[in-house]
């Protein structure tokens, strides 16, 4: 599985009531969800994503409150990925159940810059700057949680899982 698009960079501790603020939780529509997706911090950002561009984060990237609804709304702005130096670990297990793929990776956060572009084996872990030509090592997920994410979230690959032992 891989990803390759452009990069938006923001700073540490970007808390879930950045990336999607509570005004807006009144909302099940990931789309409405998305449309104000970071717009505290960085108000083009609905407009300027496009499908398949990658998040570059600090440190504590999605700490703050528990709300599934912050890895849904990037996960729907079109981002194929987060990379961060560190993620607020209840952040990091609803990106999994939403199938939003998430790589740790200080490295990767340090050197890649606004508007370059990425490319990311998520096999490997090795997240390759096109622009800068370097390359990143990130720690892979095991297969178990890949499929989850390919299969765009739990409960689908639940759901894949139980229609196969049915056949």
């Amino acid at each position: 599985m891989q990803a390759k698009g452009f990069v938006h960079c923001y700073p540490d501790n970007v808390d879930t009531d950045v990336i999607i603020p509570a005004r807006y939780l009144n909302t099940p529509n990931a789309q409405e969800l998305a449309a104000h997706c970071m717009e505290d911090i960085d108000p083009a950002f609905p407009q300027k994503v496009h499908r398949g561009d990658i998040m570059v984060a600090g440190w504590n990237f999605g700490c703050g409150s528990s709300r599934e609804h912050a890895p849904l709304a990037i996960k729907t702005s079109g981002i194929s990925c987060v990379i961060a130096k560190t993620f607020a670990r209840i952040f990091y297990r609803n990106a999994i159940n939403i199938g939003l793929a998430i790589l740790e990776c200080e490295e990767a956060a340090n050197r890649i810059q606004p508007g370059d572009e990425v490319q990311i084996d998520f096999d490997s872990g090795t997240i390759t700057n096109l622009t800068q030509q370097e390359s990143y090592q990130a720690q892979p997920f095991p297969p178990f949680i890949q499929n989850i994410i390919q299969k765009g979230g739990l409960m689908n690959a639940i759901q894949s899982k139980e229609d196969n032992t049915h056949e």
